[in-house]
């Protein structure tokens, strides 16, 4: 939002202009007024990372950690609601790091903020992302035993299952730290579903640490993963390190690992088929005008035929099919309309098939 500043600047001075800046006092403050294009929003609630991962380059050009006052968050989820949203996302780079000021004094962390989230009327389902294991709290944990509206979906990245490569990532855990939060999840939500993040490659991983990888994976189940082969970013303390594991080793590791969580997606697919699901109905199947297309608590796509199904509405559906990268259903009842008319822009929104 400094850019018609800075070009300006360049007009009058006839000089190369560089900003790289992090003013605290202008973050978030050129944001667009909310407005809702369907049921799901995304609402921004943090911006930037304190972390300093080896690898990894947001503190350098998002800048530290900086929340959001709360009750700009609140207002904004609530006029949201008032358009029709019914599912809300909470964004920023390390969301569980929230601590938004509150007008009159006092701070809330992510999990209080969680809970107001969800008392506004209207709103029935949360989501978020990106959070980091280390401010993975008892309280936010506890969140989805008391937060219904609280998704059975969590994406938590590890990237790596080996503590020798945690270390040298400065990810500020240990595999028996990660395990530790999957187990309390899913003491309080037993049918959660669980994605990450992995690197493979990354400076002197070898055989036996990539092992370590694959059998966390296999331990905890995850069914969906952002994985990338290492690369160095410059600037970062990795970017230093010999990058000696060869390429071609790095793209089957790689391979490996996709395998290994399409399986497993694959499986925890095909035994949701029988099953009822209450899904967001958000648009219409890209690849069939004629169906609907929403998401279940576990993030799976759904697409459907639904006479009596209107965009915005929940409805109970029961999976017939699992695909490669979505689920077929009928409906089984239990609608539940919006009471705000939606956008008419929503009724052009699609999903893959």
């Amino acid at each position: 939002h400094r850019l018609p500043a800075m070009i300006k600047a360049l007009k009058s001075e006839r000089q190369p202009r560089i900003d790289i800046s992090f003013p605290e006092i202008e973050k978030f403050d050129a944001l667009a007024p909310p407005r809702s294009e369907g049921p799901k929003a995304y609402v921004s609630i943090m911006e930037g990372c304190s972390k300093y991962c080896t690898f990894c380059v947001v503190p350098y050009t998002r800048g530290e950690e900086f929340s959001r006052p709360f009750d700009e968050v609140i207002t904004e989820i609530v006029e949201l609601a008032e358009q029709g949203v019914r599912e809300v996302t909470l964004l920023g780079q390390n969301v569980n790091a929230y601590a938004g000021a509150r007008h009159g004094g006092g701070m809330l962390d992510f999990a209080e903020l969680l809970a107001y989230a969800s008392a506004v009327d209207g709103i029935d389902r949360l989501r978020y992302t990106t959070s980091h294991p280390v401010d993975f709290t008892d309280e936010l944990i506890d969140a989805y035993r008391h937060i219904p509206e609280l998704v059975s979906h969590l994406h938590l990245p590890v990237q790596s299952g080996s503590d020798r490569i945690l270390s040298a990532m400065k990810r500020r855990y240990r595999i028996a730290d990660y395990e530790a939060i999957i187990a309390g999840l899913l003491d309080v939500r037993p049918d959660i579903s669980l994605s990450s993040d992995f690197i493979v490659g990354f400076p002197r991983e070898s055989a036996e640490d990539f092992n370590a990888t694959m059998d966390l994976i296999e331990r905890v189940g995850f069914d969906h993963s952002f994985s990338f082969i290492y690369s160095a970013r410059p600037g970062t303390p990795a970017a230093a390190l010999a990058d000696d594991v060869p390429m071609e080793e790095k793209r089957e590791r790689l391979s490996r690992l996709q395998a290994l969580i399409d399986s497993q997606a694959s499986a925890i697919s095909a035994s949701m088929v029988g099953t009822t699901q209450r899904i967001l109905v958000d648009g219409v199947s890209r690849k069939n005008a004629g169906h609907l297309s929403g998401r279940t608590e576990n993030n799976r796509v759904v697409n459907f035929v639904g006479d009596d199904v209107s965009i915005g509405d929940f409805v109970d559906v029961r999976i017939t099919e699992a695909l490669p990268n979505s689920l077929r259903a009928e409906v089984v009842g239990g609608v539940t309309s919006t009471s705000v008319m939606m956008n008419p822009a929503s009724l052009g929104a699609s999903v893959l098939d």
